[in-house]
């Protein structure tokens, strides 16, 4: 057998165990096992912080919001504002019309031949407005006049005898009828004169007379337009949700479109709405006994109902809710927002007078808009200036 040299079974050996350590693949974690084996040598603390961050306990983790600075509360401007006895003031829009008018008209035909009256006249109750001619009924009217007088003188007389038994009783019965015959003779002859006459129903004024002296006219033709303005008669109407502050014998003051300002009552409400408006038609009567206050002229009432306690805040106060309501936000006596809906008393040049608000509610007038209902704030209280501008004293003296 020959002899091997030394060389080749050192470079047989060297190979025989490095394809050893490539089966073995302990090649691919050099570096790692490196780690790994300082890592072992460590501590265990020192082990924990080697370890990545992804590796890391749940708990070693950072807690990002304990870790922020909570917000300071926002600051906002409150006042708590005097608090009066305030009367809902309801404004409508309106007309005046005449208490009472009437058309009159012929019942019969004819010519005029009397008119004693003439447009803007005063009249009264019975007063003669118009006359036909009508000579044959007023000869028919003597006619029956004549003969009742000449039946009662005949009733008399037989009255007299029958009391001397010189007359029998069935005469005198028949003396009776007789009259009253010709008392119903004359009434007919009364009545169809008085056809031909045109007489005012009641107290007013002439407002129109469209036909002259002498012309004729038709059976219910228009001869005159009475107008009864004393009263006169405000008349508006009134929304479904105010109805119920309103009601019959309240005052009310109306102005009319010439500025004339007046003080009536209310003498009517309709119980049924308008179809097309959903409004209640409301009767102001107002005394008018000089006839100053034409028919027809635009007027604004405003009515005054039941007193209720408020306060008065500058419209820049009023916000909308969550839910799109109108209302104010006031600061509780924990310092959270609240948001209260307001009751709309009046509308006044000096501000908005409102209802519904709690008696010592802080009534944030500054910031309201950059806060919401539960958040914490900061109270502070409103300047003078402010102040001033909400009780409506918004002076340089109170300043």
């Amino acid at each position: 057998m020959p002899k091997i040299r030394f060389h080749k079974l050192a470079a047989i050996v060297v190979l025989i165990g490095f394809a050893a350590w490539m089966g073995t693949g302990a090649f691919s974690s050099v570096g790692s096992a490196a780690n790994k084996s300082v890592t072992t040598d460590k501590s265990t603390d020192a082990g924990k912080l080697a370890q990545p961050d992804a590796a890391r306990p749940e708990a070693a983790k950072p807690n990002t919001a304990q870790a922020e600075p909570k917000a300071a509360p926002r600051t906002v401007a409150v006042v708590t504002p005097p608090r009066k006895t305030y009367a809902r003031a309801i404004r409508i829009s309106g007309l005046t019309e005449a208490d009472k008018r009437a058309v009159l008209a012929t019942r019969v035909a004819g010519v005029i031949e009397k008119l004693p009256v003439k447009q803007g006249d005063h009249v009264k109750t019975g007063d003669l407005v118009l006359m036909l001619a009508a000579e044959e009924k007023i000869s028919n009217v003597d006619n029956a006049k004549q003969l009742l007088v000449q039946r009662k003188a005949e009733l008399d007389a037989a009255e007299r005898l029958a009391k001397t038994g010189n007359l029998p009783k069935l005469q005198l019965d028949t003396a009776r009828s007789n009259l009253t015959l010709a008392q119903s003779q004359l009434d007919t002859a009364q009545a169809e004169l008085d056809r031909n006459e045109v007489k005012a129903p009641f107290d007013g004024v002439i407002d129109r007379i469209p036909v002259e002296l002498g012309s004729s006219v038709m059976q219910g033709g228009e001869v005159a337009t009475i107008l009864k303005l004393d009263p006169v008669i405000a008349r508006g109407e009134i929304s479904e949700r105010d109805l119920r502050y309103v009601k019959i014998g309240d005052e009310a003051d109306v102005r009319l479109v010439n500025d004339q300002k007046v003080t009536g009552t209310v003498r009517y409400i309709s119980r049924d709405a308008s179809a097309q408006t959903r409004t209640f038609r409301v009767e102001v009567a107002i005394p008018n006994g000089d006839g100053s206050i034409p028919a027809g002229m635009t007027a604004e009432i405003a009515l005054s109902a039941e007193p209720t306690n408020a306060v008065m805040l500058p419209r820049s106060v009023v916000t909308l809710g969550d839910k799109g309501d109108l209302g104010i936000r006031a600061v509780g006596k924990d310092d959270k927002v609240a948001f209260f809906p307001i009751d709309l008393v009046d509308d006044t040049p000096h501000g908005l007078v409102l209802g519904g608000i709690p008696q010592d509610a802080r009534i944030i007038v500054a910031g309201q808009e950059l806060v919401k209902e539960g958040d914490l704030v900061k109270p502070v209280e409103a300047d003078q200036a402010t102040i001033n501008k909400l009780i409506g004293e918004a002076t340089a003296g109170t300043q």
